[in-house]
């Protein structure tokens, strides 16, 4: 980070003086250095940064070689198409360790496969994948289609090391599992959004999207799949970042934002769901060392702090109505806060990163809690997360946390007894209905239309009853033994012709074309289903262990996102204390 942070100062000195590197007397003949030039602006540009000259000199060599490249690449794409990208390699595969950037020439309307076998071949990498602006690109489309320019930065993340070979086995059973990781949560969210709660059976697990009090929200079904959908690759993907598995987590990240882009700019503007997916996503880009060359780090913060206003408020005052209190919701912006100091100082801001890091540190020295506080708590009986939760929301004092961390609990409590109380009727009411003869099944679904009501409910069923019964006088009408008559004079058999009236809705001659095509054989149709099913369930048992499976990753407390430790972002803080005062030391 420190050599981005001079080369951005660097980079701005150049535009403010208007210094051309690439042009004499710097560059000479778009290509020789001029090392007697570049040593004098190395010596002046020094003492403007307080940095010595060595390390300025050798960013000035690099912005140097940057912009020769760039400027030949530009003339190359201009008389052949073919483009040039900057690759941001994982670290172990660069040719120049001491260089992070490496050129590769394409033309843009080419498959991303064949870029990625190119990669492959030139760096001795394999199972790769690029990014571009924190989207994978799909290795079947062309880089035109998806964005990719002239010059663009492309990330490339190593899905297995083809170096090590004994591990090669286990590297691509590790990249089948993460293929198969998407898949299966895909599918087992996908078929718990397509459940809507009219299943009959208790057995039958459906998510319900509600708001904070726990009232279901209304939301048209194509959003709410797809809200089921970016929650549920969301949760994954949290579950793998507590494994500090942030490669495969960042997989799943993006998918969720995928999904999130489904929903409606009003639903996302009122849940910060979305907010917290950025800050997620940025933060693996930390982790992975990648901020570099990801220009999105920035709009998703962006992105992140404007939900952040729209649902708690300009003053918290939205998220304080509802909760009461907004302690626990300062570690997300503490790691916003910290996020954008480390763009700035990486773009070379180094006033900026250190406006936000103060705010961080003022964030941090409120939410580090009193480890004696906290044991206190616990041997109350309450967990760590409780404790860790009541002591932020009341701001460290210890009475007010034990009262609110019991209120929580009976809050929770008494919202677990509405939904036992409401699940109850449900099955009373079903049971009320199918005591008049109808399945359980159909029961289920005609409550869930009537929203609970049982008499509405009842006429749901009535009419659907009187429908089906309409149904079924038509198609005896359309099979009256004087057709059947007809068919069998011309040799059919009763069974085939008497299905083969009821497709054709009774016409005799199109019965007997079809029975010619078919060779005479046809089978009958099936009968109306039976008042009683075998099973209220539609789900295979391979749907409901996918079901069960991707269950596992949803955390069972309401506020798991809000319980941070503080650790990462502590080391953090003290790794960017050390970057800004690199500078700042030498003007004491």
């Amino acid at each position: 980070m420190a050599e981005q942070n001079t080369e951005a100062k660097l980079k701005n000195l150049l535009k403010q003086e208007k210094i051309q590197l690439w042009n004499p007397p710097y560059t000479i003949d778009d290509e020789k250095l001029e090392p007697q030039h570049i040593q004098e602006l190395a010596e002046r540009f020094a003492a403007l940064l307080f940095l010595p000259v060595s390390e300025v000199g050798g960013a000035l060599e690099s912005i140097r070689v940057q912009t020769v490249t760039r400027s030949k690449g530009n003339q190359t794409y201009r008389e052949t198409n073919v483009a040039t990208l900057e690759l941001l390699l994982p670290r172990d595969s660069r040719k120049d360790p001491k260089s992070k950037k490496n050129y590769l020439e394409t033309r843009l309307d080419v498959c991303v496969q064949e870029v990625v076998d190119r990669i492959g071949q030139e760096f001795g990498l394999r199972y790769i994948k690029l990014i571009l602006n924190g989207k994978t690109l799909s290795p079947h489309e062309r880089l035109d289609e998806q964005g990719v320019k002239n010059h663009s930065k492309v990330m490339v993340l190593k899905v297995s090391d083809a170096e090590l070979k004994q591990l090669m086995s286990e590297e691509e059973q590790r990249k089948k599992q993460q293929s198969e990781s998407l898949q299966r949560t895909q599918k087992g969210f996908q078929i718990l959004s397509e459940r809507d709660g009219s299943e009959d059976s208790s057995n039958v697990p459906f998510l319900e999207i509600a708001d904070q009090k726990g009232n279901p929200l209304k939301i048209p079904p194509k959003e709410r799949k797809a809200l089921i959908l970016a929650m549920g690759f969301h949760e994954k993907g949290r579950s793998l970042m507590k494994r500090k598995q942030y490669d495969d987590a960042l997989c799943h990240l993006l998918q969720a934002d995928q999904q999130f882009s489904v929903c409606g700019s009003a639903l996302l503007s009122s849940v910060d769901n979305f907010a917290v997916l950025q800050l997620d996503i940025v933060w693996c880009y930390r982790a992975l060392e990648a901020l570099s060359c990801l220009d999105d780090g920035k709009t998703r913060l962006q992105r992140a702090e404007d939900c952040f206003l729209q649902c708690y408020g300009e003053r918290r005052e939205r998220l304080l109505m509802i909760k009461g209190n907004t302690g626990r919701e300062e570690v997300l912006f503490l790691r916003l806060y910290l996020l954008q100091s480390l763009l700035s100082y990486i773009e070379g801001n180094d006033i900026q990163a250190r406006h936000q890091l103060t705010k961080v540190e003022s964030l941090f020295s409120h939410l580090c809690l009193d480890s004696e506080k906290m044991a206190q708590l616990m041997a109350l009986g309450f967990s760590e997360r409780e404790a860790r939760l009541g002591l932020r929301a009341c701001q460290g004092d210890l009475q007010e946390a034990a009262i609110h961390i019991s209120n929580r609990r009976q809050e929770r409590e008494e919202l677990k007894q509405r939904e036992r109380q409401k699940r109850s009727r449900r099955m009373e009411d079903i049971s009320v209905l199918a005591e008049l003869g109808y399945s359980r099944r159909d029961a289920a679904q005609a409550l869930h239309r009537a929203d609970g009501d049982v008499n509405r409910a009842c006429e749901i069923l009535q009419d659907a009853s009187q429908a089906a019964q309409a149904t079924n006088d038509h198609r005896e009408g359309a099979v009256s033994p004087e057709k059947v008559e007809q068919l069998l004079y011309l040799g059919f058999e009763k069974d085939a012709s008497e299905a083969a009236l009821t497709l054709t809705d009774g016409d005799v001659q199109s019965a007997a074309q079809f029975l010619l095509d078919n060779q005479g054989v046809l089978s009958p149709p099936s009968s109306s289903p039976s008042t009683e099913e075998p099973s209220t369930s539609s789900s295979t048992t391979e749907d409901e262990e996918l079901v069960s499976e991707v269950l596992e990753d949803l955390s069972r407390h309401e506020e798991d996102y809000l319980d941070l430790t503080l650790e990462e972002e502590s080391e953090l803080i003290d790794t960017m204390k050390t970057f800004l005062n690199r500078g700042s030391a030498h003007t004491v």
